[in-house]
């Protein structure tokens, strides 16, 4: 469904509210992602439109707004759904369309579903993929050791052994930036939703495993 022309305007009004506040963002949930997953959500959507009705002004939207109550960026959590609510309010997105981006963004993130998966919409599916896509890859590995140093995590250290089956709690817990991938990265490609995110993600879990075996090598001193 493609987008009407006061949709497009929210959205690209809703891109400048999202600048405005990721902007200084030093934790690699800067406007950078999320322009990467706009665009990477744009090119999944529309892959997947010839076999799907898609609701492009949902994927946008849920795209840029993705991260602005997410629970790493911000102390309290409701008071943040609550302004992304206003907002959409103040721009008269309708009800329905209101109830599917909040769906999305409360309930994508890594976090959320570990304990217990939620079938998101295949909009919010295209939108979590294309977020997913952004945490592998080179990409994905430039955003870990960034992650990683921002908040005081080590490298790498052969003692601290990685978590398999982690609690939300555990998980925002303090580990090592190498650990996150077993933890986390490595696992995404087979929680990806769509045929096109998973083909794209194979790649990039080839590119993150060559990296993790060459980054070992080095460490131990064999090459």
């Amino acid at each position: 469904m493609e987008m009407s022309l006061q949709e497009e305007q929210i959205v690209t009004e809703t891109a400048e509210l999202v600048h405005e506040k990721l902007g200084s963002d030093r934790s690699g949930h800067d406007y950078q992602h999320i322009q990467r997953v706009v665009t990477m959500a744009k090119v999944i959507a529309t892959n997947e439109a010839d076999a799907n009705k898609i609701d492009f002004f949902v994927v946008n939207m849920a795209a840029y707004l993705h991260d602005m109550a997410d629970d790493k960026l911000n102390d309290d959590v409701k008071t943040a759904q609550e302004r992304v609510r206003e907002w959409l309010d103040q721009k008269h997105v309708p009800a329905g369309k209101q109830a599917d981006i909040l769906d999305i963004i409360q309930h994508m993130s890594f976090s959320d579903n570990l304990e217990h998966h939620y079938l998101l919409s295949l909009e919010g599916q295209i939108v979590q993929d294309a977020d997913r896509l952004d945490a592998i890859g080179a990409v994905g590995i430039g955003r870990a050791f960034y992650y990683g140093g921002h908040h005081g995590d080590p490298i790498y250290d052969p003692e601290i052994k990685p978590r398999m089956h982690m609690t939300k709690e555990m998980y925002r817990s303090q580990s090592t930036v190498i650990n996150h991938f077993q933890e986390k990265l490595l696992k995404l490609v087979d929680q990806l939703n769509t045929p096109t995110a998973k083909q794209i993600g194979a790649h990039r879990q080839k590119y993150m495993q060559d990296f993790l075996k060459e980054f070992k090598n080095e460490w131990e001193g064999n090459c």
